[in-house]
């Protein structure tokens, strides 16, 4: 069997990162891998939100016809 690696949060109240699942479900964000990326969770979200509207918006302009100066 694969050996579990330990799972990190950020408590979004603290911004401290967390072992496990210690804070409540809405109130932490998670999991990563390390110490550190916990630490960078909202540098993390902020990318891949950008990223996810980047698709979103060549998704819309490929099917719906969307100018492209949103």
């Amino acid at each position: 069997m694969a050996e579990r690696r330990p799972e990190w949060f950020l408590n979004t109240v603290t911004g401290e990162p967390e072992l496990g699942k210690q804070s409540p479900a809405d109130r932490r964000m998670g999991p990563y891998q390390s110490y550190e990326e916990a630490l960078n969770a909202w540098k993390i979200a902020k990318k891949r939100n950008k990223a996810w509207e980047e698709e979103d918006r060549r998704w819309r302009q490929e099917w719906e016809g969307e100018p492209e100066s949103l």
